[in-house]
């Protein structure tokens, strides 16, 4: 399931998101790095906090924020040096290189980054931990949602993942600037079963929801929701409204089931009747179904006449009239 949403209209589909992301600097100092940049490697971004060590040279030593330029400034050195988008190697032999013009014949440096605050990713929801993480290396999404100690005990059988973009700014060759969020629906069980992987890219919002629910109505002994983490059927939601009452129409059971992207529900009638004796297959809900039991009219004005009666026969046999 994919859909295009606007940036605002995320905010009503997951709840709970109050994590503000920083703005975006300048679209100058955002760097396309090569092909080799999709790779495991972590690649810094604005306001990572690195330290940077040059062999033998302790003066030269330092820890400096990437600033929103994307930029660092080094002792001895006129220019700053651009930091965003490269990975560690990457810049220690871009300081090397700059060093070596005036200053040092075979400099070795080493870069490390101490703090990762570009590439937060969010976890909310129906989770042990919800938060913010800090990664360092490409994740999948079961990873993530165990950085996040996993589902709780209220979670249900549904992931989404909002993608709003990098916030580190580090842009593929080709991709493409946009506004909007992308909104992808997963399965809890396909997501730890390994059916489904998906990368996690900076920015992502992930919403572990809660168990799902269908409301069962009309003649049950106890409608209202039910809640489920696994797949349900028809006669198990009826079975955890506590059964049928009497009189009921199992020949026409109604399931009113949400049109996707609409307002609107369909109308799926089934005979329990037939489902009872094998005859059909007891149909899976799906989240936010309504089962709406019906009365048999005849049934109940039968069940009607037999409770009078019996509740006035003390009556009849007290005053000695006959039964006829």
């Amino acid at each position: 399931m994919l859909h295009k949403i606007s940036i605002i209209s995320i905010l009503l589909i997951i709840t709970g998101v109050t994590a503000v992301f920083a703005q975006t600097p300048s679209a100058q100092t955002v760097a396309a790095v090569s092909a080799d940049a999709r790779d495991d490697r972590y690649r810094i971004g604005y306001q990572d906090v690195l330290n940077i060590q040059v062999f033998r040279h302790p003066e030269l030593g330092i820890e400096a924020t990437v600033n929103p330029n994307g930029m660092i400034y080094l002792f001895r050195l006129e220019e700053p040096i651009v930091a965003v988008c490269k990975t560690e190697r990457e810049l220690a032999r871009d300081i090397e290189n700059a060093y070596k013009v005036k200053y040092l014949k075979n400099p070795q440096v080493n870069v490390i980054v101490r703090e990762q605050k570009s590439q937060a990713m969010s976890v909310i929801g129906a989770v042990e931990k919800p938060g913010k993480y800090f990664v360092s290396k490409r994740v999948h999404l079961l990873e993530l949602i165990a950085l996040a100690g996993g589902p709780n005990k209220e979670s249900g059988t549904r992931v989404m993942v909002a993608r709003t973009g990098s916030t580190s700014n580090c842009r593929m060759p080709d991709s493409v600037v946009s506004d909007d969020v992308t909104v992808l629906g997963f399965k809890m069980r396909e997501i730890q079963e390994g059916k489904r992987m998906l990368w996690m890219q900076p920015g992502d919002i992930v919403s572990v929801l809660d168990a799902d629910m269908v409301y069962v109505y009309g003649n049950v002994i106890k409608p209202g929701e039910v809640k489920f983490r696994e797949p349900i059927t028809l006669r198990q939601a009826i079975a955890s409204s506590q059964g049928l009452k009497p009189a009921t129409d199992k020949s026409v059971v109604r399931v009113l089931r949400q049109i996707p992207d609409s307002i609107e529900r369909k109308e799926l009638i089934y005979n329990l009747s037939e489902i009872d004796k094998g005859r059909g297959s007891d149909p899976y809900l799906e989240p936010n179904d309504i089962v709406a039991v019906s009365k048999d009219s005849t049934k109940a004005i039968l069940n009607g006449v037999v409770t009078t009666f019996t509740n006035g026969l003390p009556t009849i046999l007290s005053r000695g009239i006959p039964i006829p």
